[in-house]
């Protein structure tokens, strides 16, 4: 099945046209029964017999881009001069930089910036550690950690691999949330050693989010991070990926007139993000959960293809107990929820499902069931895809709980702060405005990270974990 072109498989031709009438046309065409969606086309020069234009194309793989060049080629009086990969081009260098906050354009400015100024600074820190948190950027600056052992969709391809996604992720922290981050790729799969070195280095960071680290070890590394270190430490494919789950069930829910405590939810993969997510909309109070695997459900008693989280996850779901496969225990389940493989459920597990049934499917690129196969079938449909409605997309979580975190100065993100996160986060969606098609908003809608960093905030003081005194305003001014 050919992937929906989009810019993610953008490329730029340049192509070289004699000045024969319909040309263009001859082109565009081609492009177009190739599959490409054309954005922009742009005269490069003139001659007097030819025009070279650079026109922009999306495709839906590579093997599509290839498709969409060669039929260009094919076209008598076109010569392709260059073709570019727009999303390769983004990355030459890096995606992110250092910069400085202010100029140094005197000794003044250096005396203070640098020495002897910065020594007072420094004294001050030795004497209160705290100020290190107003006095550095250790107040708004969060290290992205990953040993590249399970990158995206692609798996363990190193640290080194990881690097572009680590780099995006800073991006994002800081265009929705204003925070600083920085990747740290480490070149160990040893859990003892990722926490020897991100204790290590956690002085100059305010928080620590893990990323793309596998599934078991990314349970015990972040457990004893969260023990040894005073700042949040937060695993984003567990905890953000559920947090906007529990976001996007509870205005499904709303929407097919259900409630948490009577639905059953399947859950088709059971590494960091399906156990994470498992455990969220238990505390929110879903009831009737039945996990699945590659060998089918987890159940009390089973031992084939076990380890300690399957173990725990055994015992604290599938009251029913149920056995058999992904396609048997989904009958009569209200919900799926799929962080697995393309393809592991088809339009027969739909009709099995209860009435008005909710499918979050969330493998990516290619979901667990294409929505144009599932849409008969379903009230709600959700995707981990940005090409489609209700994209469940950690963005709309990390940058604002972080912000928030930072703000009060938390010690740890609990349970309470990302169960608030996921309502600050669906509360965004008025009454009026929720749609089968509109559960959770989007990713670039201003509100959420602020609703999610103000709620999240108040979550932390209200537990008790914010280290920063709290003002009262009231009666002040």
């Amino acid at each position: 099945m050919q992937n929906t072109p989009s810019a993610s498989y953008s490329l730029t031709l340049r192509v070289k046209l004699s000045s024969r009438a319909g040309m263009l046309g001859e082109v565009t065409m081609a492009i177009g029964r190739a599959g490409g969606d054309i954005g922009a086309i742009d005269i490069v020069s003139v001659g007097p017999d030819h025009i070279i234009r650079d026109i922009t194309v999306q495709a839906g793989s590579v093997e599509h881009e290839d498709e969409i060049v060669n039929a260009v080629r094919d076209i008598d009086g076109v010569e392709v001069i260059n073709v570019s990969d727009r999303v390769f081009l983004m990355h030459i260098g890096g995606k992110i930089e250092v910069v400085s906050k202010m100029p140094l354009k005197t000794r003044a400015d250096l005396s203070m910036a640098y020495t002897p100024g910065v020594a007072r600074v420094c004294e001050a820190i030795n004497k209160d550690p705290e100020k290190a948190f107003t006095l550095t950027i250790k107040k708004n600056t969060v290290a992205v950690v990953s040993d590249g052992t399970a990158v995206l969709g692609l798996g363990d391809i190193g640290p080194a691999a990881a690097m572009p996604v680590m780099e995006g992720k800073a991006m994002l922290f800081k265009e929705f949330a204003g925070v600083d981050a920085f990747p740290i790729c480490l070149s160990t799969k040893d859990p003892d050693e990722i926490v020897r070195t991100v204790k290590l280095i956690s002085t100059a960071f305010g928080g620590i989010n893990l990323e793309d680290i596998s599934a078991p070890r990314c349970f015990e590394i972040e457990d004893r991070l969260k023990e040894e270190l005073d700042i949040p430490v937060f695993h984003d494919d567990q905890h953000g990926t559920a947090v906007v789950v529990l976001a996007a069930l509870i205005n499904a829910l709303k929407i097919v007139g259900k409630e948490m405590y009577k639905i059953k939810v399947v859950v088709n993969g059971v590494g960091a993000a399906g156990v994470a997510c498992t455990k969220i909309i238990m505390a929110a109070g879903v009831r009737n959960v039945v996990g699945c695997d590659q060998k089918g459900a987890l159940y009390r008693g089973r031992t084939e293809h076990m380890d300690w989280i399957k173990d725990w996850y055994a015992r604290n779901t599938n009251p029913e107990n149920e056995k058999g496969t992904v396609h048997d225990v989904i009958e009569g389940a209200d919900v799926f929820m799929g962080l697995s493989v393309p393809g592991v459920i088809n339009v027969d597990d739909l009709k099995k499902m209860a009435e008005k049934p909710i499918m979050f499917a969330m493998a990516n690129p290619i979901p667990e069931i294409m929505p144009e196969e599932a849409a008969p079938y379903v009230a709600v449909m959700a995707t981990g895809r940005s090409d489609y409605a209700n994209q469940i997309n950690n963005v709309l979580c990390f940058p604002g709980i972080f912000r928030g975190a930072l703000q009060c100065r938390a010690s740890r993100i609990n349970e309470e702060m990302k169960v608030a996160a996921a309502h600050a986060i669906a509360g965004i969606i008025t009454e009026s405005e929720l749609h089968p098609e509109y559960i959770v908003p989007s990713v670039f809608d201003k509100r959420v990270a602020e609703a999610v960093a103000r709620e999240v905030e108040e979550a932390a003081y209200q537990t008790g974990v914010a280290r920063r005194e709290r003002v009262d305003l009231e009666g002040v001014m």
